[in-house]
C-alpha cells in the first residue's frame, strides 16, 4: 500500500491520481510515483491551479535524478564508504542510489516536508537507511560529496554552485535544463540519456542530462 499521507496529499491535488510502486528502467530501484494512467488526461482548471500552487515534485522521478542513480550504480567509487548529502532530494532517488552503492552515510535534504516524507517511503521501499535534513545551511561542513540532480532548472539557482562546496569536499551535479553555465570549479563529465517518470512527453533535449564534477581541493 502507498504511504497514506502522501496518497491523500496527491489525491487532494489531482483527483483520482494514485501512487504506485514503480520499477525504474535500467536501474535496480523502485519509487512511489504518480500512476502514469492518471496523468494521461486533461486536467480541470481547479486541478491545474492546485498543481501550479503546490507541485508534487516528489511524486515524479525526474530525468536528472534517474541519470544520476544509474551513474552511481555503474560508478560506485564516487560514493563507496563516503558521507553523502543529496541536495534538493525530491523523491530521494539519487541518495537511495548512493546508499545502495555503498555510501557510509546519506542525508536527503529538501525544504519540502512532503519530499522528505517521500524520501522516507522510498528508502523503505528500497531497504536502505537515510538521514534527513530540511536545511542545507544548518548542516556542518562534513560531507565528502554533495549530489545535485535537477536543481538548475532556473538560472536564478546558479549561485548555489558555490554553496554546494561549503558543506562538502566535492559535488556531483546532473541537470538537463541548464547546460551552458560557466564556473571555474565545475568540469563536464559527459552527457547521459534519461527521461522523467511518469513520461511527461518532454522535448528530447530534456532527456539529455549533463553531468559535472567540482572539487574544492586538488584531485
Amino acid at each position: 500500500m502507498p504511504p497514506l499521507h502522501l496518497q491523500q496529499t496527491l489525491s487532494g491535488l489531482i483527483g483520482e491520481a494514485r501512487l504506485v510502486a514503480s520499477a525504474l528502467p535500467e536501474c535496480d530501484l523502485k519509487l512511489w510515483l504518480v500512476d502514469a494512467e492518471n496523468m494521461d488526461r486533461a486536467f480541470s482548471r481547479e486541478e491545474t491551479q492546485r498543481i501550479l500552487e503546490e507541485p508534487p515534485y516528489w511524486s515524479f522521478c525526474w530525468a536528472s535524478g534517474l541519470a544520476m542513480a544509474r551513474y552511481l550504480a555503474e560508478h560506485p567509487h564516487w560514493v563507496r564508504g563516503k558521507r553523502v548529502l543529496d541536495f534538493g532530494a525530491g523523491s530521494g532517488v539519487a541518495g537511495i542510489a548512493a546508499a545502495r552503492a555503498g555510501a557510509a552515510e546519506v542525508v536527503a535534504c529538501d525544504l519540502d516536508p512532503l519530499a522528505l516524507a517521500a524520501c522516507r517511503a522510498n528508502a523503505s521501499l528500497n531497504e536502505v537507511e537515510l538521514g534527513y535534513s530540511s536545511d542545507f545551511f544548518a548542516e556542518a561542513d562534513r560531507f565528502d560529496l554533495i549530489l545535485v540532480a535537477d536543481v538548475l532548472y532556473d538560472r536564478a539557482n546558479l549561485p548555489l554552485l558555490d554553496q554546494f562546496l561549503s558543506r562538502g569536499r566535492q559535488a556531483l551535479l546532473a541537470d538537463s535544463r541548464v547546460r551552458d553555465f560557466s564556473h571555474p570549479l565545475y568540469r563536464p563529465l559527459g552527457v547521459l540519456e534519461a527521461l522523467t517518470l511518469p513520461d511527461l512527453a518532454e522535448p528530447h533535449e530534456f532527456r539529455r542530462v549533463s553531468l559535472y564534477h567540482a572539487s574544492r581541493e586538488p584531485l
